[in-house]
């Protein structure tokens, strides 16, 4: 690639990225990952971007697993790995297997986040990172006949102390263990704690960096919205998911209802996927939220700056007519929308004549990177449905250049006096718009 076209790429990125690196300075993110991850090839750099995270000023909490490093320790000293109902069964062997396995994954972690971002200004910055007994636990029992012995569950989580270390920039690490006020340690699983960490702390996000992508098949495109509704219906579901799928979809919904904003599922094996997913408006990844990521709405006042910088570079070519701050103000009350986290990536104006019972669909636009989404035909669906709620029988349009898609909606071409009197005397001579009728009825 050419040098120039490095620069222009870097340039359309950080354009893209600044506000969300912006938006992202003082917020809490809990990141949870299992101990398979310390055997990646990539583990090295996630954990640069890790660093680079904490730079920006994002306060982390991550939460480690250690399944892997359990079994082996198991295997070594020829003992079994016992589950039942999904969960390890952690006997008095399992146990100190865990205190070894999750010792050594932590020293490891902390090890490589204290070197910092390397050949670069920002590795002077010190970044230090605080373990400790944060999380209280009590024995899961028996269950079903099963004594899980030192297998526990939450009791409750320091959040004030927590909270105290990511003030003071700190990362805080977690390991999936938990301590009783009599001493004891108990074994939890990173996905429960890190759950439990992020409702408690009211957290901005929670991500799980997880052995793949959750998509609709086998070979099915990523999922990557959905809403509390849509992973209910899934966890319902006939269709038989991935234990592991379930567990994490369990989870986030858990998180979701408790107040958590967004909840991300991110493929661990895509490298830098965790930065594609915080600071790319599609991301990599799933993310689910109490409602939908994106959302089709009356327009208001403070979306006109979000408008006009969805119209100007059409307005430039020629393709709508100039609408002033001025006369944006005036008549947003006639736009529609559609906002994807935080951006006007579509809108659309009517104008209804009641008398006549004719509208005009107007200023139609969708954002260039959002063109083949079907986001124009979701808004001209959402302006027909106003339009026949408000008796309105015809539709009409003035356009230069897409004639083609308001006839693949079912447009006729029409004569300037099919239109409304009102509108007749502003028509733009100069311009030579094409006028095109669509009867509602039909």
């Amino acid at each position: 690639m050419r040098e120039k076209d490095q620069q222009q790429r870097f340039v359309e990125w950080f354009r893209h990225s600044s506000p969300y690196i912006r938006a992202f300075r003082g917020r809490t993110f809990v990141i949870t990952f299992g101990g398979e991850m310390l055997a990646d090839a990539q583990f090295p750099s996630l954990v640069h971007d890790l660093v680079l995270l904490n730079s920006l000023g994002i306060r982390l909490v991550l939460v480690h697993g250690a399944r892997p490093q359990i079994n082996k320790l198991l295997k070594e000293r020829k003992l079994d790995a016992e589950y039942a109902e999904g969960m390890r069964v952690t006997t008095d062997a399992a146990l100190e297997c865990l205190k070894q396995a999750a010792g050594s994954v932590r020293v490891e972690i902390e090890a490589l986040l204290s070197m910092g971002i390397s050949d670069m200004p920002l590795h002077k910055l010190p970044t230090r990172v605080v373990s400790g007994n944060f999380v209280t636990a009590q024995p899961l029992g028996i269950h079903d006949g099963v004594d899980f012995c030192h297998t526990g569950v939450i009791r409750r989580i320091d959040t004030g102390s927590i909270d105290w270390h990511l003030e003071d920039e700190n990362i805080v690490l977690l390991s999936p263990m938990g301590y009783s006020p009599t001493g004891e340690v108990f074994n939890l699983t990173a996905e429960a704690i890190a759950t439990e960490t992020a409702k408690q702390l009211q957290a901005d996000k929670l991500i799980f960096l997880a052995d793949e992508s959750l998509s609709a098949g086998k070979k099915g495109s990523v999922l990557h919205e959905l809403t509390q509704a849509e992973v209910e219906t899934m966890l319902g579901g006939k269709k038989k998911l991935k234990d592991t799928t379930r567990n994490y979809l369990e989870h986030a919904l858990k998180a979701s209802i408790h107040g958590v904003n967004r909840v991300h599922i991110v493929n661990r094996n895509i490298d830098g996927g965790l930065l594609l997913e915080l600071f790319t408006r599609d991301g990599v990844g799933s993310m689910i939220s109490a409602k939908s990521f994106e959302d089709i709405r009356a327009a208001n006042i403070d979306d006109i700056g979000g408008i006009i910088e969805l119209i100007k570079p059409l307005e430039d070519e020629g393709q709508l007519v100039r609408r002033s701050r001025e006369v944006l103000e005036t008549e947003i009350q006639h736009f529609t929308v559609i906002e994807r986290d935080g951006l006007i990536v579509a809108c659309a104006a009517f104008y209804p004549y009641i008398k006549e019972r004719i509208a005009e669909l107007a200023c139609v636009a969708v954002h260039s990177e959002y063109r083949n989404g079907g986001r124009g035909h979701e808004l001209f669906d959402y302006i027909v449905k106003q339009a026949r709620q408000l008796g309105i029988k015809q539709l009409f349009v003035l356009t230069t250049r897409t004639a083609h898609w308001f006839r693949e909606r079912g447009f006729k071409p029409a004569k300037l006096d099919a239109l409304p009197v009102k509108k007749r005397a502003l028509y733009n001579y100069q311009r030579q718009s094409k006028v095109y009728l669509k009867d509602l009825d039909q």
